[in-house]
């Protein structure tokens, strides 16, 4: 992709990706359901989880896997707040360039 991924921008999708989950997910899935969206890597990705997590958007969870422990990230009610403005915020961004692409006026 042509275009820079911001933190907010990064923010947004891992809660989007993480919210999909009632019983949350764990860091490789989510780091495989972003890649389909944006080119990313893990090691990008983990610092956002810790951020989310301190943030208190995210909380962190244990789980049993194959005789080992998996990492498991469930989204806050808070989390889910921030996600709904980051939607507010991602249409209308997406209307004014869209816009200015369609040889529209920015109002």
């Amino acid at each position: 992709m042509v275009f820079n991924t911001g933190a907010a921008l990064l923010d947004a999708i891992v809660l989007a990706v993480v919210s999909r989950e009632d019983e949350g997910t764990y860091g490789y899935k989510i780091t495989q359901d972003v890649k389909r969206a944006i080119d990313v890597s893990e090691s990008t990705l983990y610092p956002v989880l810790r951020r989310l997590q301190k943030d208190e958007c995210l909380e962190v969870y244990d789980r049993q896997f194959d005789g080992r422990n998996r990492r498991y990230y469930k989204v806050t009610e808070k989390g889910l707040i921030q996600l709904n403005l980051y939607q507010s915020e991602w249409k209308s961004y997406c209307e004014k360039i869209n816009s200015i692409f369609e040889g529209g006026v920015i109002e």
